[in-house]
């Protein structure tokens, strides 16, 4: 189910601005396209758990998986901005509802300590579409055509059929995420919040901590092509740092559930931090002699980047009563687009100021500051 919906959004995420653009609009009518659709996927996911409440796992699944697979195909009937802005916007709805819904997924059928472990394997299925299809996009839409992309794209309708499987599944091992449950938490040795505004309280550590390293992490991805003169080293560095963010965040859940997730939190914040900052370092006069430390840079900053992300979703889901883990989920996704959003429009208003060094050194900073966070252990704190 994962896979299909990641493959339709890591297709369009850069064809459809330029089918936008092949349609006249200019550079800034191509940036709304990917923000409007974030918008809506923001604002879907706030909505999520209560929509599950009222009409169920399998009904929102659905829905989901229609709104984000038929806007696809529906691209190709015109490449007017103001229809592709409103089928960009359909996609965010459907959008949030997959990637609230996968994750609280995991939770709901997998007990607590192997959790980790299928959080990562969520996260192959997340990170593998991204890798593959983000680059191969614009290629296959220039040689193969739009309407190609556009057919493909709508391949989470074929996520359907295992939308009302793991919906059939979840009704009945996980119910009382729908419903409220008794006060008990018997699988915890920890005193979890209660009501809904204790487990948001709860929530904003894992938020920030994952906002922290998106936002680095978010901004390199965006400005990386505008940094770097050569779109083969550019090309290099992305991919380098997609495979091994795919690689750290399947694999540092089964780390966590040895060890738990606590130990890793602070050592990297400190990789994003280094990683971001050799990235900005390398910028000024790419060429022969920081080519090398642009790639290592991008490899530091892809395991931080892939391994936080499994990490600060398995502290989510254990610092709240397992009845808000929708809301966990929700939070946490919340805090992964948002970060992304932030890094890119304030790395973007700080480079016009002054260069993209010193925004990524800004960005570092961010991580720097973050880091009393990463360090506190609230579990230790609150233990009988």
């Amino acid at each position: 189910m994962t896979f299909a919906g990641f493959t339709g959004y890591a297709l369009l995420l850069p064809v459809a601005p330029l089918w936008a653009v092949h349609g006249g609009a200019d550079t800034a009518g191509a940036g709304l396209v990917n923000a409007v659709m974030l918008v809506f996927t923001v604002l879907t996911q706030l909505l999520v758990p209560a929509a599950l409440r009222r009409w169920g796992w399998a009904q929102v699944l659905v829905v989901g998986m229609v709104l984000l697979g038929v806007p696809a195909a529906a691209y190709a009937v015109t490449d007017a901005l103001a229809p592709v802005l409103a089928l960009s916007a359909v996609r965010g709805i459907g959008f949030g509802v997959l990637t609230v819904i996968g994750s609280a997924a995991i939770a709901a059928l997998v007990e607590e300590g192997r959790r980790g472990e299928a959080i990562g394997a969520y996260g192959l299925a997340v990170a593998l579409p991204n890798v593959v299809l983000l680059p191969a996009g614009p290629w296959l839409a220039e040689h193969l055509g739009y309407w190609f992309v556009f057919t493909v794209a709508a391949v989470p309708l074929l996520g359907i059929p295992a939308s009302l499987r793991v919906a059939a599944v979840l009704h009945v091992r996980a119910p009382d995420l729908l419903h409220r449950p008794s006060q008990t938490h018997p699988s915890s040795a920890v005193e979890v919040p209660e009501s809904t505004g204790a487990a948001y309280r709860a929530l904003l550590r894992p938020m920030l901590l994952l906002l922290s390293v998106t936002l680095a992490g978010g901004a390199v991805v965006t400005f990386a092509p505008q940094m770097v003169a050569s779109g083969t080293v550019v090309g290099a560095g992305l991919f380098l740092m997609g495979l091994v963010a795919a690689l750290s965040r399947w694999r540092a859940g089964a780390l966590a559930d040895r060890h738990g997730a606590q130990p890793f939190l602070w050592p990297l914040l400190v990789l994003t931090a280094l990683g971001t900052a050799l990235v900005a370092w390398s910028v000024p006069g790419l060429g022969d002699t920081r080519t090398g430390l642009f790639l290592v840079a991008m490899v530091l900053l892809g395991v931080a980047y892939g391994a936080l992300q499994n990490l600060t979703l398995v502290v989510a889901f254990s610092a709240v009563h397992r009845r808000h883990h929708n809301l966990a989920s929700a939070v946490w996704n919340i805090g992964f687009d948002l970060g992304t959003a932030v890094g890119s429009v304030a790395v973007g208003v700080i480079a016009l100021r002054a260069s993209f060094s010193t925004a990524l050194f800004c960005a570092a900073l961010v991580a720097v500051l973050v880091l009393p966070l990463a360090c506190a252990d609230p579990r230790r704190r609150s233990h009988p």
